[in-house]
């Protein structure tokens, strides 16, 4: 493993971030890893209020930093970009040739826009995935629930584990992680199998669970802090955030086996190609999480962005963060894209428009308006 070295500097552009001091370290291997695996990576840090693109740039991770109200779940692909907040689920589409009004044309490959807004209220968003028909689906944790959207409700509660009884905003069991397999939802994970206000908590330690949407079972039962269910490479594979493990579970079964262990609170996964891409946390005396097993037998625990290769178990390289973010949430591969921009909200937003094929073949320029785009 190439050693770390200091990550670019946080975008000129964005001060807050560089007032915040949000630095980082990563290995001297990441940035050709990324590019040679054809993407980058997208980190949500609810912690810092950030949303973070990890991109690769000549020797460097460049550290672009997007603040946000709490930013947790986040589903992404090369059109779109969902992510869930305090009180809203945000949705961005991306307008590549918006790239060409950018600083600097050439390095971007895709612009993300800001298109929509669901209020949900505070319900804890936790894991969200699109399906096959491109319906989005997300994890309730603070009402025990999967839910979709609709346009006059905060939320639609679409599935609930066998052993919570009834809707109730009352965290009963912190369910958290969702896995989808032949684009539907079909795994999950949950703290505790319980069903009391904050019930979990009592045994977080290892009265974790893994389920299964279709039948409505369990899978596998004693994890510790389960999070993360994943279905990758005919596969289920799922985070043990309280021992910082990859672990594999035999769907049928429910054996267990580590492929891999990492130094801090495991938590966010995705893939490429045969590397996972696992988001760790140093965990606050603060928090809640703390009594397990990787506050114990690590004291050093660290927040950043691991590199495991998926058939040998060894990490093959690293982001550090060194200040500002201390808690991951969310870790998600964008293929394709090296080099993409998130727009939120600025002078963009009022002059890049996104129009149906119809109406843009009726659009005519006499001239072109200073700051006009076109998708």
């Amino acid at each position: 493993m190439s050693s770390p070295t200091p990550t670019s500097a946080p975008d000129p552009a964005d001060a807050e971030a560089v007032a915040s001091a949000l630095a980082s370290v990563h290995t001297t291997n990441l940035p050709d890893l990324l590019r040679q695996l054809g993407g980058c990576l997208i980190v949500s840090t609810y912690q810092a209020g950030k949303l973070v693109i990890l991109r690769p740039d000549g020797a460097s991770i460049n550290t672009h930093f997007r603040t946000f109200d709490r930013p947790m779940g986040l589903a992404a692909d090369g059109e779109r970009i969902a992510l869930g907040t305090r009180v809203e689920i945000a949705e961005f589409r991306n307008m590549p040739a918006v790239a060409a009004r950018l600083n600097d044309p050439p390095r971007h490959d895709a612009v993300y826009l800001a298109r929509r807004g669901h209020v949900t209220g505070a319900i804890d968003i936790h894991e969200m995935a699109w399906d096959r028909s491109g319906e989005l689906w997300f994890v309730n944790t603070l009402f025990s629930c999967l839910c979709t959207l609709d346009t006059k409700s905060s939320f639609v509660p679409r599935w609930r584990p066998s052993f919570v009884s009834h809707l109730a905003p009352e965290d009963r069991c912190h369910l958290n992680g969702l896995g989808m397999r032949d684009g539907r939802p079909r795994y999950l994970t949950a703290l505790g199998e319980t069903n009391t206000p904050q019930g979990w908590r009592v045994n977080k330690r290892d009265g974790g669970v893994l389920l299964d949407m279709q039948s409505n079972k369990v899978v596998t039962r004693g994890l510790s802090m389960p999070h993360s269910p994943r279905w990758y490479d005919n596969r289920l594979w799922v985070l043990e955030s309280g021992r910082g493990a990859l672990v594999t579970v035999d769907p049928k079964t429910g054996a267990k086996t580590d492929v891999a262990r990492v130094p801090g609170f495991a938590r966010g996964l995705d893939f490429l190609g045969p590397v996972a891409f696992i988001g760790l946390s140093q965990l606050r005396e603060s928090n809640a999480f703390t009594d397990i097993p990787i506050t114990e037998d690590n004291a050093d625990r660290l927040s950043g962005v691991w590199a495991v290769h998926i058939g040998t178990g060894q990490t093959i390289g690293l982001l550090k963060f060194t200040g500002g973010v201390q808690e991951i949430f969310a870790v998600q591969a964008l293929p394709g894209t090296l080099f993409p921009e998130i727009v939120h909200e600025g002078e963009l937003l009022e002059s890049a428009y996104a129009l149906p094929d119809e109406a843009l073949r009726q659009v005519k320029f006499s001239s072109a308006p200073a700051g006009t785009a076109k998708a």
